[in-house]
């Protein structure tokens, strides 16, 4: 059986904002349940995330702002519809 490819993340952040992300995981497990994780273990951790959960909220912010803009549309469409009939 052929080893399975890592998915890509569909997000990716600057050096600035993964070492600012990795230090958050850090201090949470440090603060949260008195684990004291190094570098690679929080790179770890912002990885799977990256990889598998942000997907889910980036979709549903595409999905909410296409939602937005289609009720946009509709309300314009409904207003130019409106003054066309004066």
């Amino acid at each position: 059986m052929a080893p399975r490819k890592p998915k890509l993340p569909i997000l990716t952040l600057t050096p600035e904002q993964e070492s600012e992300a990795t230090s958050k995981i850090k201090r949470f497990m440090e603060d949260r349940f008195e684990l004291d994780l190094g570098s690679f273990e929080a790179a770890e951790i912002l990885e799977l995330f990256t990889r598998e959960i942000a997907p889910h909220y980036y979709n549903r912010a595409i999905f909410d702002v296409q939602t937005h803009l289609k009720e946009r549309f509709e309300s314009i469409e409904s207003d130019l519809w409106a003054l066309e009939k004066n």
